[in-house]
């Protein structure tokens, strides 16, 4: 006779995923039921097999012989928080992010049946398994520059069941073979705008991707002298590890230690101040902050055109922009 008795493990996990859902969706995401279903069917723990916890000074493993801290593993797994992957002497280099905001993210994406997605930044798979779970694998290209990054990440993918293009490559370069591309989301900081990506879009594109701990939603169009981009950015902090390519590296950060500290550990003054790079030092950054009642986010944007690009405040020709790297 065949066993019927549940597995306990596939009954933890399915509880623990269930329960991750319910907390975004609490949370107000989540909203679209096809990307709900992705959420609820894509076993996250897969792509996550360990992870490091306490500043990388410790692992969890899903095989570890202690049944305690297998538990945890799998409680980590589908907790809402970014889990640390993979750790290169001392420096974070890959994570699988905090469900909750790669939820807004891809609903930000606002893709539709029959759109081709690329993705820069592999990283464990999860957010490839949750796009071709939305679109079919066929729909979705993974760009990462680490091949064991896209080895364990296309290794992550075969083991829940999705095969899209796992590309082992410059991501700031794209992905030409597999464009033109609809969508292009990123899992990771940009210091600048590759025109590539323009370059390998459709008219009318969007790009999502973060910038200065916040994230950028830009629209592609078709001018007089190419592609050009421009949008403002999302009202949702966001902290990703910095794309590794050929762009630019970012702007290092002044010194705040002359300036308050209500002011130095605010989150809009640190958005402000990270976006306008070497272009204003702290003081000037602050008399802007104030002077404009302390602006959120949504009221910054970027444009990519002829060659240049530019972040600014209200009005892409305003009075308030501000070159950025390689722009």
């Amino acid at each position: 006779m065949d066993d019927a008795r549940p597995d306990p493990f596939a009954t933890a996990a399915a509880e623990e995923r269930w329960a991750m859902v319910r907390g975004i969706v609490a949370g107000g995401a989540l909203t679209d039921p096809a990307w709900r279903a992705a959420f609820e069917e894509v076993p996250r723990h897969l792509f996550v097999p360990y992870y490091y916890v306490g500043g990388g000074a410790d692992r969890l493993w899903c095989e570890d012989p202690d049944p305690v801290r297998r538990a945890q593993w799998l409680r980590g797994a589908y907790a809402d928080g970014a889990v640390a992957t993979r750790i290169r002497d001392g420096e974070l280099i890959s994570s699988c992010s905090q469900p909750s905001l790669m939820a807004r993210m891809l609903e930000e994406l606002d893709v539709r049946d029959g759109q081709r997605v690329l993705e820069i930044g592999a990283g464990s798979g999860y957010n490839a398994a949750l796009l071709s779970h939305r679109l079919g694998a066929d729909a979705v290209t993974t760009v990462d520059l680490d091949p064991e990054i896209t080895e364990s990440a296309r290794r992550h993918l075969a083991a829940a069941g999705y095969r899209p293009a796992v590309i082992t490559g410059d991501g700031t370069r794209g992905w030409p073979p597999r464009g033109p591309y609809h969508r292009i989301i990123a899992t990771c900081t940009l210091p600048c705008v590759p025109q590539t990506w323009l370059d390998q879009c459709v008219t009318d594109a969007r790009i999502l991707a973060p910038f200065a701990t916040g994230l950028i939603a830009l629209r592609v169009s078709e001018g007089e002298h190419g592609r050009y981009a421009e949008g403002r950015f999302l009202h949702t902090p966001a902290y990703f590890v910095p794309l590794r390519g050929t762009l630019p590296r970012p702007v290092r950060r002044p010194h705040l230690g002359t300036l308050p500290r209500r002011v130095s550990e605010n989150q809009l003054f640190r958005f402000l101040l990270t976006l306008t790079g070497a272009t204003l030092d702290p003081r000037e950054a602050l008399s802007l902050w104030q002077r404009e009642r302390r602006p959120e986010r949504e009221r910054f944007g970027i444009t990519v055109r002829d060659g240049r690009q530019w972040a600014w405040l209200d009005d892409p020709e305003g009075p308030y922009v501000w070159p950025l790297p390689g722009g």
